[in-house]
């Protein structure tokens, strides 16, 4: 099946779980009262979706301007404007998605999951322009030796290093 047919069914089935956690939610608390709290739902997703977007353009601008890769202001910003998009959007399910994601740990998680996505799916020269260089944690292992003592033909002069991908500002990129 085509991700458009999937995409398809994911939207029909949290349609109808909305439907259902609504009439939930309603008998339990009136009709009134959760048809209230949507609706402060929905202008309190409003009012974050401007104030995010800004929050997003101004620090976007703000490491342009100090010549330090956007690319983590950019993942945070886009966190933040799902959060509050989600708001927007009827039904408890999607508020209550759009509140983890303004929280925030749930944000800087998802924000570190977005740069991983975007880092697998660009260029490394790219996420390197996005994100800043990678910092390699290296251990320095001497070089196989071959079983004759003798240098084998495929060894490559100089030192192995293994080692393993971590990001040098954990929380700078995520505020």
């Amino acid at each position: 099946m085509r991700t458009a047919g999937w995409a398809t069914i994911g939207v029909l089935g949290l349609v109808i779980a909305e439907i259902v956690v609504f009439v939930v939610v309603a008998q339990a608390i009136g009709w009134a009262w959760a048809v209230l709290i949507g609706l402060a739902t929905t202008v309190l997703g409003a009012m974050l979706v401007r104030r995010e977007g800004m929050r997003a353009w101004r620090r976007f601008r703000a490491a342009v301007g100090e010549g330090r890769p956007p690319g983590g202001e950019v993942s945070d910003g886009l966190t933040g404007l799902l959060g509050a998009l989600l708001l927007i959007v009827p039904g408890f399910i999607t508020d209550a998605a759009g509140l983890l994601l303004l929280a925030p740990p749930v944000r800087h998680y998802t924000g570190r999951q977005v740069r991983r996505v975007t880092e697998r799916r660009i260029s490394p020269a790219a996420a390197g322009d996005l994100f800043g260089p990678r910092v390699v944690r290296a251990e320095r292992t001497p070089p196989p030796a071959h079983p004759t003592g003798e240098p084998d033909g495929d060894v490559i002069q100089g030192e192995v290093v293994e080692g393993e991908v971590i990001d040098p500002h954990p929380n700078q990129h995520n505020r």
